[in-house]
């Protein structure tokens, strides 16, 4: 990967507030998937402050409506779904597309973190088909109302990258041995792998794609991780403290997918990998392994709508 970046003026402590000044967003539509919780929730709230309408798709409605609840006076709408179920995906987006002619931001936001081997759907790894495999399906489904929009962007959070990840081609769904952390690394390089694809094919409809790293960030995705690990790992100390310097706060987490989302400075850019509210280029293995999990996605998904 190059060290290429945009100029900005933003950086690591950015927050959605900062990368937002002076941007208008009334008229705009967004989806923000896990819009009510840790960065999904900051990320909501972001884009509705800037006068977007967010519809937040929730596994868990009644918690949604909660969390979003004193959010008074601006246009969030909340619907149930699933990301682990198709099913729901699809059910989701046809209510979507019977009543909201354009989608201009999709953010994929909701995920997991290192949880337990969990089998979904025609027994699917779960971190595979929750971080990426779901949001490829809501990607190709919502496609008429993306394109709709004349100039929309699709913005993938992934994590922070190392060469070596992989995806595990001849077992991607982990059914010779299951390594929790190995099926995550694994989804989130989906997640960057995704967007550089998405943005190829869409660019000549008017749509981009970024993947994003938004850093460390203490937040629900930690939910599966005991105490015991996260103090080994030397993220807090025995008491819970976060190690000092190591975690931004979310709406610095969030900032870098906002920024992602809205900036003008990306309008002719697209693909890329986004860190810390700058662009970086992709690898150059990149191109060839973002088509061949297009094409394992849309086999696994019966989905190719893009296409």
């Amino acid at each position: 990967m190059t060290s290429d970046t945009t100029h900005t003026t933003f950086g690591a402590h950015s927050t959605t507030g900062d990368v937002l000044t002076g941007i208008d967003l009334t008229g705009k539509t967004a989806v923000v998937t896990g819009g009510y919780s840790g960065l999904g929730l900051a990320t909501t709230l972001a884009l509705t402050q800037a006068g977007a309408r967010v519809v937040v798709p929730a596994l868990r409605p009644d918690v949604a409506q909660r969390a979003l609840a004193d959010a008074a006076g601006v246009e969030i709408e909340v619907d149930q779904f699933d990301l682990a179920d198709l099913a729901s995906v699809r059910a989701f987006t046809e209510r979507f597309l019977s009543s909201h002619p354009a989608l201009d931001i999709l953010i994929a936001s909701a995920g997991v973190m290192a949880c337990p081997e969990t089998r979904v759907g025609p027994g699917w790894e779960a971190q595979f088909a929750i971080n990426h495999l779901g949001h490829y399906a809501l990607a190709n489904l919502l496609w008429p109302a993306l394109i709709a929009a004349g100039t929309a962007r699709v913005v993938a959070v992934a994590s922070g990258r190392d060469p070596a990840w992989r995806i595990r081609w001849d077992d991607v769904q982990f059914e010779r041995g299951y390594d929790k952390w190995e099926a995550y690394t694994q989804s989130k390089l989906a997640n960057v792998l995704f967007a550089r694809h998405l943005d190829l094919l869409g660019r000549p409809h008017g749509v981009q794609a970024f993947s994003v790293n938004p850093g460390w960030i203490r937040t629900p995705l930690q939910r599966h991780l005991a105490i015991e690990e996260m103090v080994s790992a030397g993220w807090i100390d025995a008491d819970g403290n976060s190690a000092p310097g190591l975690f931004k706060t979310v709406e610095q987490g969030a900032a870098t997918q906002v920024w992602a989302a809205t900036s003008p400075q990306l309008d002719a850019n697209g693909g890329d990998y986004c860190v810390d509210c700058r662009h970086t280029d992709g690898s150059p293995t990149d191109g060839s392994a973002a088509a061949r999990l297009w094409a394992l996605s849309a086999d696994l998904t019966g989905l190719d709508l893009i296409n």
